[in-house]
């Protein structure tokens, strides 16, 4: 089996978070082992043009278990599950369409809006001359449309008037010069919700609250970065029966509407003057940093090993794909 990843290249080392989503070799090589740990041969497919389809067209895989991110363009998450798409071999996690909207934030905002799944209001501002709509209400956060990771989300991105406003977007274009997503702040308590499919049925993970400190109010990538020192995590989050309800059935809401696979994570946050959850932005390619990423730190409070998410990732996949008819899941205690 394959095992498609992307690393960093050291293609802008003047801008810190350029290649923020970009996970090292070492998480690449836990992943291997865990696929290892199942009694599964893995040849490492690097995604980038001059390797991935060699490799490809070279070995012989079954499936692939892919964990890349791409390269350019916002429908580079889109790119790895395309080419294999188009070999017709069968690959973990959602299809390309489903990834191609989901790096979009406000695309899939769009999406689930149709379903009455709440958000913060927002725009996208394609340059720095557009005009920021009247309807938009102070604070606001920037953020890049379609990256992940805290990219471009800086200690400045909340804004609180018009004249933060305008030098944050001036920044934001002058680097990375990509469509940027203007969103209102919900003041309140942020989640993070991770989401498993086993068969056709979405199981939600323990929810997690994000506890914000030192001063600090939203996932900056500093914040992201050194998450240790800035952020305390509750998990299961201390909620009540009402609200941990309404959180599930939003998530797998979610899941069904966007036709996510195998695995997600999505971050919520609830409002403090209505109590009611608003959606974020999805990730339907979590990190699998051991010990920091936050579906595994999920997952062991769920009795699940980090060996064991992989796997049940990849087994889930291997049965939706009829490779195997009866394939094992791995049991977890959620």
């Amino acid at each position: 089996m394959g095992l498609a990843y992307n690393l960093p290249r050291g293609t802008r080392p003047d801008v810190e978070d350029w290649e923020a989503e970009y996970d090292s070799m070492e998480v690449v090589m836990d992943i291997k082992k865990s696929i290892e740990s199942g009694g599964h041969e893995v040849v490492l497919m690097e995604a980038v043009p001059e390797k991935f389809i060699p490799a490809l067209t070279s070995e012989k895989v079954d499936i692939v278990y892919n964990f890349a991110e791409g390269t350019y363009s916002r429908a580079r998450e889109a790119q790895v599950p395309a080419i294999l798409s188009f070999y017709n071999i069968p690959y973990t996690g959602s299809d390309a369409t489903t990834l191609a909207v989901c790096l979009d934030k406000a695309l899939t905002k769009q999406i689930l809006l149709t379903k009455d799944i709440k958000t913060p209001r927002f725009q996208v501002i394609r340059s720095p001359q557009e005009k920021l709509r009247k309807n938009m209400r102070f604070p606001l956060i920037l953020k890049l449309n379609a990256e992940g990771s805290s990219k471009g989300i800086s200690e400045t991105g909340l804004v609180h008037n018009y004249d933060e406003y305008k030098k944050e977007i001036d920044r934001l274009f002058s680097i990375y010069s990509e469509p940027v997503l203007v969103e209102e702040f919900i003041r309140g308590r942020e989640f993070t919700i991770g989401v498993l499919q086993e068969g056709n049925k979405y199981y939600v993970l323990p929810i997690m609250e994000i506890h914000f400190k030192h001063g600090k109010e939203f996932y900056s990538y500093k914040v992201k970065k050194n998450s240790d020192y800035y952020v305390d995590y509750t998990c299961p989050a201390k909620i009540d029966l009402m609200l941990e309800r309404k959180l599930k059935n939003m998530a797998v809401k979610i899941c069904k509407t966007l036709e996510i696979k195998d695995v997600a994570r999505m971050d919520l946050r609830v409002s403090q003057e209505d109590n009611n959850p608003y959606f974020l932005e999805i990730n339907p390619l979590p990190g699998m940093a051991r010990g920091f990423s936050d579906l595994p730190r999920i997952a062991e409070v769920a009795d699940l090993t980090y060996e064991e998410l992989i796997l049940h990732v990849l087994e889930n996949a291997v049965k939706r794909s009829g490779l195997v008819q009866d394939a094992s899941l791995v049991q977890w205690g959620g």
